[in-house]
């Protein structure tokens, strides 16, 4: 009598390396406690979508392929103000232009994969799982569990987004517009951006790209995010290049710091009632 085969996810799930498998589980673990805001953020979003010009499959079909939740609120004027697919298109990559920003830090990572590896990793790249990646590997190139631990925030973050925005779609008509959704996601995100400061290079980052967005938030297709991103990154930079240099003074001031003289130290070493 023949034993039960497993079922094909299992044995799929067990050609994974035990370290990824373990990585996995603690990507999962680590993207947990932002949940919430990213199913509020995914609500708004999908909520959005419905209201505009889209219709429910289209909708559901923008929030599946482009998943990206800022340009996706970002052409929904431009679709309900009939402007050309290009201009639509334009909008979407300048908005999106930090994720080759993102792709561009990660290379290092995952240089070793294949290009359409790479590729799909790239898809699934969001602006939270990336920040934490980045704090927990600051050492590029191959390490056992790296991308099993980056795979389970995306897919726990695709997964909880797909949800929440195709549930935000679905029951747009109970939400009134007089609420403010829009405002109720930005104030979701709030807390998880604060959560990631646990440097002064990082808090420099945010302070600089708070001020070049609120500096050129009117600028046209959403360039503001760009200047704000590309100015946070060479903020973060420079506190670190800064924070190095100061440590490496330090260390030379110690070394060059006169050291006590053996006469000195063995004068030291005498007890006092037996100095002369």
């Amino acid at each position: 009598m023949t034993s039960r085969q497993p079922p094909v996810w299992l044995r799929l799930w067990h050609r994974f390396a035990p370290a990824e498998r373990a990585g996995f589980f603690d990507g999962v673990r680590r993207f947990a406690p932002s949940l919430p805001a990213v199913f509020s953020w995914g609500l708004v979003t999908g909520v959005a979508m419905s209201k505009s010009v889209l219709t429910v499959p289209e909708a559901i079909g923008m929030s599946l392929l482009a998943y990206a939740g800022s340009a996706q609120l970002a052409v929904l004027p431009l679709f309900a103000a009939g402007l050309p697919l290009w201009t639509i298109w334009l909008t979407a990559a300048m908005v999106n232009l930090r994720f080759v920003i993102f792709s561009a830090a990660m290379q290092p990572h995952f240089s070793y994969l294949t290009l359409a590896r790479r590729t799909v990793l790239g898809f699934f790249n969001g602006d939270l799982h990336f920040v934490y990646f980045m704090q927990k590997y600051s050492t590029p190139g191959h390490e056992p569990g790296k991308e099993g631990y980056f795979w389970g925030m995306a897919l726990t973050n695709f997964a909880m987004w797909q949800v929440s925005s195709i549930l935000g779609i679905v029951l747009a008509s109970v939400f009134p517009d007089s609420w403010g959704l829009g405002l109720a996601g930005t104030m979701a995100l709030i807390p998880v951006m604060i959560a990631t400061i646990n440097s002064r290079s990082t808090l420099m980052a945010v302070v600089i790209s708070s001020v070049l967005a609120l500096l050129c938030f009117d600028l046209p297709y959403r360039l503001g995010l760009v200047v704000a991103v590309v100015g946070a990154l060479a903020a973060g930079m420079a506190s670190d290049e800064l924070m190095a240099r100061a440590t490496l003074r330090g260390i030379n001031r110690r070394k060059r710091a006169p050291a006590a003289s053996p006469a000195t130290s063995s004068a030291a070493d005498v007890p006092p009632g037996d100095r002369a």
